[in-house]
């Protein structure tokens, strides 16, 4: 540790007072007090740092000295005597030594660095926001227990008052329900608005166009062999009335099963006059009044899906969030735009409707912005999920919403359904508009 104060002989400056050394600085020190280090009057000038200071200490003898400015020499070990003029060396200081705080007392020396006070504003209660809500607050929905909820939304869905709920159409809405992709839920699609539809006050009928057969499978219906079918009314001209089923426990809702022998009819189709038409003639010759008809259209673009998009006057395309149902839905398109110059001048793409959503993904919201930016108004908001029980419900041959209808599928496809029959209503369409 190097000693930047000076040493002074009292016996050659004669000073009488009792010198403390610099260390000697306590909170408690003042000047002028017996042992303090205050500056006394006529001492000498200060000493220039530059010249090299022994090490303190008893170590040498008490006869070595230092040499001072004035030419004298004193003992290492003298006591310090602060300079009256001039000021210390800060830079030095602050180099030498040691970087240990002291507290300001009311006897700080000239040269301490002296922290400015920082004005500080009196603290007041602020106002409150009357309109300003918590996000932690509950609302409440949020505050009713989450069975609660599902309780009510599974009676909204339901609805066992029966009450027309949803808006009916002027005239008889056709839907084709077509996707040449497989697997992106035009089955789920066709049964569930369906049953969301008749389960509100709709005259609903189902047309079960695929061979597989899995709409009357999801809806309850017989499709075994020797069951009369849709094949039958294609090939053989049987009337569509007495091919249709009432669904069990759906009031307002009948379904056109299909069997294994539709799997052949695109072939018998080729040699049979107006082969394109023929389902079209056959749901126009049915005697009944229908709000909405349905047609689950098989993943081709063979004759059976013509047919559908001949009889129909929208089409509605389920497409999942991947990038896989966007590869094939051009060429989709393009084979409506051919029905529609050909065969059908009325059809129209009138719902796109998003399926398999994972929002867990960020393809899933990629595929959404893209058919979104594409197709415009025509996407509904409704967005169905992927859920579980959207699933297990063919295994019990029911719907999502009757299998549960508390479930976020039942809850996706109900909001689907309303949304469809709103736009309905607001724009009427139907086979003579």
């Amino acid at each position: 540790m190097h000693d930047d104060g000076r040493y002074d002989d009292p016996r050659v400056t004669g000073s009488t007072s009792d010198p403390v050394s610099r260390e000697t600085d306590y909170p408690s020190w003042s000047p002028g007090a017996p042992g303090s280090s205050a500056p006394v009057e006529g001492g000498d000038p200060p000493v220039s740092r530059d010249e090299p200071a022994g090490p303190p200490g008893p170590t040498e003898p008490p006869t070595a000295g230092r040499r001072t400015p004035e030419g004298l020499t004193r003992p290492v070990n003298a006591p310090e005597v602060r300079p009256t003029s001039g000021r210390r060396n800060t830079a030095a200081a602050v180099r030498f030594e040691p970087a240990v705080p002291q507290q300001p007392t009311a006897a700080t020396p000239r040269d301490a660095a002296v922290v400015p006070e920082v004005p500080t504003e009196p603290l007041t209660a602020a106002t409150p926001d009357p309109t300003y809500v918590s996000r932690e607050t509950p609302t409440r929905e949020e505050d009713d227990p989450p069975l609660a909820m599902e309780a009510m939304r599974a009676v909204q869905i339901l609805n066992p008052s029966g009450e027309v709920t949803m808006p009916r159409p002027d005239r008889t809405r056709v839907m084709c329900v077509a996707n040449q992709k497989g697997g992106v839920g035009k089955t789920t699609t066709t049964v569930n608005l369906a049953v969301a539809l008749a389960l509100h006050g709709n005259r609903v009928l189902v047309v079960d166009l695929d061979p597989q057969g899995n709409a009357s499978t999801g809806l309850n219906v017989p499709h075994h062999t020797g069951v009369p079918d849709v094949y039958d009314c294609l090939i053989n001209s049987v009337p569509l009335s007495e091919v249709a089923q009432a669904v069990e426990g759906i009031p307002n809702l009948w379904c056109v099963p299909a069997t294994i022998d539709l799997a052949g009819a695109e072939i018998e189709l080729v040699s049979v006059v107006a082969r394109e038409s023929r389902l079209d003639r056959a749901i126009t010759a049915y005697p009944g009044q229908f709000d909405y008809v349905f047609i689950d259209c098989p993943p081709s673009l063979g004759l059976l899906t013509v047919n559908a998009l001949v009889a129909a006057q929208e089409v509605l395309i389920p497409i999942q969030c991947e990038y896989y149902a966007l590869e094939g839905l051009n060429q989709l398109i393009n084979n409506i735009n051919l029905v529609r110059q050909h065969l059908n001048p009325k059809l129209d793409v009138s719902t796109i409707l998003l399926t398999m959503y994972d929002r867990r993904t960020r393809l899933a919201d990629a595929v959404e912005q893209d058919v979104r930016n594409h197709f415009g108004d025509k996407v509904l908001q409704a967005v169905i999920p992927r859920n579980v029980r959207v699933s297990e419900a063919p295994s019990y041959g029911q719907s999502v919403m009757t299998y549960d209808p508390g479930s976020r599928g039942a809850t996706s496809y109900f909001e689907a359904a309303q949304e469809i029959a709103e736009r309905g209503v607001k724009e009427p369409v139907g086979r003579n508009a």
